[in-house]
């Protein structure tokens, strides 16, 4: 037979009040280049749906619009790592994932 512990029955619950702080940081080091408006990026990986940067925007499956190597510059920041990024056939709101910054040298 199993054991009875001492205030485990039922309506003997106590609640207590937890404080819990999370830090949410990276494990990567940093790398120097750090995503701004202006800032130029390469697409490294098509991103399957696009959305319009439109004030109205329009989402739709990405037909050979973007592409990888396609070169545009960030426009505006989004929240969840979002970014409005303008490209030569217009302004799409593109995940972090699929471009990063384009390294130009002198």
């Amino acid at each position: 037979m199993g054991k009875i512990i001492a205030g485990s029955g039922i309506g003997s619950c106590k609640t207590r009040n937890v404080v819990v702080q999370v830090r949410c940081e990276s494990n990567e080091p940093s790398k120097g280049k750090k995503l701004a408006v202006g800032s130029p990026i390469i697409v490294i990986e098509a991103p399957r749906m696009i959305k319009t940067a439109a004030s109205v925007p329009c989402l739709v499956v990405n037909s050979g619009l973007v592409n990888p190597g396609d070169v545009g510059r960030i426009v505006s920041r989004k929240p969840m790592d979002v970014w409005a990024v303008r490209l030569s056939i217009g302004t799409y709101l593109i995940d972090g994932k699929y471009f990063k910054p384009l390294e130009i040298e002198d």
